[in-house]
């Protein structure tokens, strides 16, 4: 499967599909999924509540917020390769992360969950057949393809690892 190109996505999300390596999209989903998994299983519980920055999401609470943007993304291509004609709409992450709970969870059962929902989403897409990957839609007021949302799937998580990396660890 091919990369997909800037008319498959709005532009805001060039930097998420541009750090995805080449390669099988399925196979570099689980392979980066095992590399969060790891980073964030080894975290101690005071690790997981740190805050680079007064105001900013504690660790727990970025996992969160990945664990959210993966399940949009992935109902968004549900929708989309199901020829659902309905516009999807968008979610506010900072309303999602303050409504949520993950902050007084546990990394285990966080990072439990994250591994619940990249199972979920690699199971959907490996049933795709090849038309249903160019499968268009509209979410958050932009058009997306099936196969730009597994990218963007992809790339939001390694874009937030980069963060947990640099910032944070």
């Amino acid at each position: 499967m091919t990369r997909p190109d800037s008319s498959e996505y709005a532009s805001y999300y060039e930097s998420y599909v541009s750090q995805v390596p080449e390669g099988d999209i399925l196979a570099v989903m689980r392979s980066e999924s095992e590399r969060m998994t790891e980073l964030l299983s080894a975290l101690s519980p005071e690790q997981a509540d740190h805050r680079y920055e007064e105001g900013k999401w504690s660790i727990k609470e970025v996992v969160g917020h990945i664990i959210d943007t993966e399940r949009m993304f992935g109902y968004r291509a549900h929708c989309f390769a199901r020829e659902d004609p309905a516009q999807l709409p968008g979610f506010e992450q900072d309303d999602y992360a303050r409504s949520s709970n993950a902050g007084s969870r546990s990394m285990e059962e966080l990072v439990d969950e994250l591994r619940a929902v990249r199972q979920s989403n690699l199971a959907f897409f490996h049933g795709l057949d090849d038309a249903m990957w160019s499968r268009r839609g509209m979410g958050s007021g932009c058009e997306f393809t099936v196969r730009a949302l597994a990218y963007l799937i992809v790339g939001h998580e390694l874009h937030h690892r980069g963060i947990l990396e640099s910032r944070y660890l």
